[in-house]
């Protein structure tokens, strides 16, 4: 196992975390872990050298968290440092700050979390508990040693992530969205630099956005692959491109199942800042233009038809729709959707027609928004 920096911490963390969101199941219901199987992977991953473990309050309908208590008995638990996070949007008010965290605690069956994240920030839910105190409370977390570090982790525009930075100075981490496709999506990379030179460890989630870039590759784009005189599979190139970023000091995978877990530890072994050729980061660029291309709707993000008038976030609403198609996965993608506002969502737009003389691209907007909303929305494919 490779291991690398965690911000300015003098604590060396695994390139690999184990995210403990996409657990071994039982007849497909989340809520129900295979608890043998799920706990012979974490300990194998633990037994290869894997010293970070993640988990959330609803992760597996609220299971995993006392999952992880049990399956980090017998010494398990000391051999690491454990990660849970916030609901930030259940919060009420100032006093669930103790009684989730307290909770937690004792669905860990510990007495303390290494490090905790404030879960899920965006410019909203960010408000909310800030004006209800948490970083005043958060103090007094870290004081009484429940918590041993504060983060947080993030879903929102890049200026809403640098002002949750700048906040305060107690953070020590943060953890975002970032892989091959994603460099401007969200915090990005202008988000990963910004956080490492304020001194905080970046923790990596969905560095293979969440499987699409493992599983249904494009005939296009595994050509691309093969092509590379270093022979990988698309998941370990993929891996292999985000711990090339010394900036990122873990890489968190959610991983299903054992030989998930065999082969990203093989390929955490293979890791390291830098690592990556000259030519193969061309090639990464050139996979990551190809699968752009193979989208349906030749949007550009450059947001010239915003604001819609009736608030449809167009840019989105395309995003969400093209990734069904270049990845082969519509049903995650109407998750995606149905993360979305329904204020910003497809079926607002009154085809009024003021986006079609701002795009550049000459896009049919209104004729894809209703296609993309009977898609997203659970319609026949279009």
């Amino acid at each position: 196992m490779q291991y690398r920096t965690f911000g300015r911490l003098g604590w060396k963390p695994s390139a690999l975390g184990f995210g403990a969101m996409r657990l071994p199941t039982i007849d497909g219901d989340p809520g129900r872990i295979d608890e043998p199987e799920a706990a012979r992977m974490v300990r194998f991953a633990i037994d290869q050298g894997v010293n970070y473990v993640d988990t959330a309050y609803p992760y597996h309908q609220g299971t995993s968290e006392p999952f992880l208590g049990q399956a980090l008995l017998d010494g398990y638990r000391e051999r690491i440092r454990l990660a849970t996070k916030l609901p930030a949007w259940k919060v009420e008010g100032e006093g669930d700050f103790d009684r989730y965290l307290d909770e937690q605690l004792e669905r860990l069956r510990t007495e303390h979390i290494d490090f905790y994240l404030l879960h899920g920030l965006n410019a909203g839910s960010w408000a909310k508990i800030r004006d209800f105190g948490v970083l005043r409370w958060a103090e007094g977390a870290l004081a009484d040693g429940r918590i041993g570090h504060l983060g947080f982790s993030f879903h929102d525009k890049y200026e809403v992530f640098k002002q949750i930075v700048d906040a305060s100075e107690s953070w020590t981490f943060c953890q975002i969205q970032y892989n091959l496709m994603d460099v401007d999506y969200q915090a990005g990379t202008r988000g990963l630099e910004y956080a490492a030179s304020r001194g905080l460890a970046v923790v990596v989630m969905e560095p293979l956005r969440g499987g699409l870039l493992a599983r249904n590759v494009p005939p296009a784009v595994e050509k691309m692959w093969d092509s590379a005189p270093r022979k990988r599979s698309p998941a370990d190139w993929a891996l292999q491109w985000v711990w090339n970023h010394p900036e990122v000091s873990v890489v968190l995978s959610g991983m299903s199942t054992m030989e998930q877990v065999k082969q990203n530890v093989a390929s955490a072994d293979e890791s390291g800042p830098g690592t990556l050729l000259d030519e193969e980061l061309e090639l990464v660029a050139r996979v990551r233009e190809k699968y752009r291309e193979l989208g349906r709707i030749p949007c550009t993000d450059c947001q010239y038809c915003l604001p819609c008038p009736n608030g449809v976030n167009i840019p989105r609403v395309f995003e969400i729709y093209n990734d069904a198609k270049i990845y082969g996965d519509e049903q995650s993608a109407r998750s995606s959707y149905a993360w979305l506002d329904e204020e910003q969502r497809a079926n607002l737009c009154l085809e009024c027609e003021e986006c079609l003389e701002k795009c550049p691209q000459q896009i049919e907007i209104p004729d894809w928004l209703s296609k993309a909303h009977e898609l997203l929305r659970g319609g026949e494919a279009t």
